[in-house]
């Protein structure tokens, strides 16, 4: 790694694969943050190995999103930014690059230590910066304070990792409250609405310390399912993705959607876009895709989108104080 690239992208090592391996072609695939960087990691690897490359162009929102249609013209498939999640739903022609980052953690998280209120506090982050857990720990153990770092299940790869649609890390874990270590909202506010307990952000690259508040996200999901409480129709969504097909779980959602007295179609794609579901005519949609589309998308669709969860709540099948974020659990 450069000291002017934060993240590692281990080209040496995916060098050595080649030239082990000797394959005709490769593909690489980057998550939306490390697209623009494609075209100059290439070009390192085409330099050093003379390999056929292509690049993936299209969206990957995690280890749950890979581009199955490239795999079909490729030897080795190099999956960056993400961990393997841990079942057999993979191709061994994919490989994965986790992209680990070298921000030192070791300010925020001093900085963050005041700011903490309990005793017990129950560390997770992402898997760009699941290494700096043990700094972490010695940092708030040096103030007094007991670090806990919960295991997850069969989808989580590391102790204390966090994953936008599984937060079994914070399962039953006897914490007062958590610190996650990382950037954005999405994760961590996760963990919040999973758990009920406060969860500090403390965000090495901005090194900025903040306490998420889940008020605003439950307001908006509030109205989403208020929005559906008339709803006779239903598109049930299903992503063809293989980290997140959940086929199984439609059916389901159909099957009680008609014990109500309602219809319900089960509409299946790969990438879910508001476009896509123009042609749909609806009166709500509900996703067994990614947790986060229903979230990060709302108000884009043409009609409301429910996730599971929200789904139950608007036929009756789940109380209001249920309300939870959707996740895709292992074993």
């Amino acid at each position: 790694m450069s000291s002017s690239e934060p993240f590692d992208f281990r080209i040496e090592h995916i060098i050595d694969i080649i030239k082990d391996a000797q394959p005709a072609i490769i593909g690489l695939q980057f998550p939306e943050g490390f697209k623009r960087r494609a075209p100059a990691i290439a070009s390192q690897i085409s330099e050093a190995t003379g390999v056929d490359i292509l690049i993936s162009a299209n969206p990957c929102y995690g280890a749950c999103d890979l581009d199955v249609a490239i795999l079909d013209n490729v030897d080795i498939l190099f999956h960056f930014g993400h961990a393997q999640l841990d079942d057999n739903s993979y191709s061994e022609k994919v490989i994965f690059i986790e992209t680990r980052s070298d921000a030192d953690v070791k300010e925020v998280v001093r900085k963050a230590v005041p700011e903490i209120r309990g005793k017990r506090v129950g560390v997770l982050t992402t898997v760009q910066h699941i290494q700096k857990l043990p700094e972490v720990c010695d940092i708030l153990e040096s103030e007094g304070k007991e670090c806990l770092i919960g295991r997850g299940d069969s989808k989580i790869a590391y102790a204390g990792q966090v994953l936008g649609c599984n937060f079994s890390v914070a399962d039953g874990l006897d914490c007062d409250e958590f610190l996650y270590i990382g950037s954005g909202e999405f994760h961590p506010l996760g963990v919040s609405l999973a758990t009920g307990k406060r969860v500090l952000v403390a965000d090495p690259f901005s090194n900025e310390v903040r306490e998420v508040d889940p008020r605003r996200i439950l307001k908006q999901r509030s109205a989403v399912i208020a929005n559906s409480l008339d709803a006779e129709t239903f598109g049930i969504l299903v992503s063809t993705k293989p980290g997140q097909y959940r086929m199984a779980l439609a059916r389901q959602l159909k099957e009680l959607a008609e014990k109500r007295g309602k219809t319900a179609y089960i509409l299946t794609m790969d990438l879910i876009t508001p476009d896509q579901m123009l042609q749909f005519k609806v009166d709500a949609f509900v996703s067994t895709a990614c947790p986060r589309l229903a979230v990060d998308e709302v108000g884009r669709f043409s009609a409301p989108m429910l996730t599971p969860q929200e789904f139950e709540i608007v036929i009756g099948e789940r109380e209001w104080e249920e309300i939870t974020f959707d996740e895709i659990r292992g074993e």
